[in-house]
């Protein structure tokens, strides 16, 4: 029987971001479950306060017993602590671009104030304005145009006000960060960056080294590797 696979999207991604992932993944060896993280998507009218522990309730009560994980971005900080709440239902996890947080104080604490500045924005811009201004940031520098027209399309599912709440909730300057809690996370891991994204290669390199049985993969592309290299990131995690 398949295993049940979970894949949580990007911050203003929706569970779409993975059809070209779910398309190409081993039938006979996952079954592809892609959520909507509180905020996007169909969950945008997710009633309460939108946190991380919030999200870790979301995916625990989505999934089954037993799974295994994939998170990308946002989705792969929320993976990070589905697995260190319930390590037992992990059975493998797969990190794509992300971080386990800002660990220098002052760091986080203007990266909460550039979240708030965002946040804000989304409140009062139209949206059209903020996904391009959210396009252009360098981390989809290089980006193939196919690949910015996907993430366009994935962002329009979107309501602008349930983004505001996400990302005051989510954001990484909210966050706590995890990287002395690495060593915790037993299950098989791999993190997976774009050669492109030079910014979380090295993330992921000092990742793996702090987590028991991690491994660490490059494949073409840059920051948004569903959108953008969907065959190649079905084949790294089958």
């Amino acid at each position: 029987m398949p295993e049940t696979l979970v894949l949580l999207h990007g911050f203003s991604g929706t569970r779409h971001a993975w059809d070209g992932v779910v398309e190409r993944i081993d039938g006979e060896r996952y079954r592809p479950l892609a959520l909507d993280l509180p905020g996007h998507g169909e969950a945008s009218a997710f009633a309460g306060a939108i946190t991380f522990d919030a999200c870790v309730e979301t995916v625990l009560a989505s999934s089954p017993e037993r799974f295994a994980l994939c998170g990308y971005s946002l989705g792969g900080r929320i993976a990070l602590h589905v697995a260190l709440t319930a390590p037992e239902r992990v059975s493998r996890l797969v990190l794509v671009s992300c971080s386990p947080g800002i660990e220098d104080d002052g760091q986080r604490a203007e990266r909460h104030a550039a979240d708030e500045r965002l946040a804000k924005e989304l409140e009062s811009i139209p949206f059209e304005q903020f996904i391009e201004k959210w396009r252009t940031q360098p981390l989809f520098a290089g980006d193939p145009p196919e690949a910015g027209e996907r993430a366009r399309e994935d962002q329009r599912r979107n309501e602008p006000i349930a983004l505001a709440k996400a990302m005051r909730g989510l954001g990484t300057g909210e966050m706590t960060p995890l990287w002395n809690r690495l060593g915790e996370l037993q299950m098989p891991s791999v993190f997976v960056a774009g050669e492109r994204d030079a910014k979380f290669r090295a993330i992921g390199q000092r990742m793996v080294a702090l987590m028991p049985d991690a491994n660490f993969v490059v494949i073409p592309g840059g920051h948004a590797l569903a959108l953008e290299s969907p065959e190649e990131l079905a084949r790294m995690i089958d």
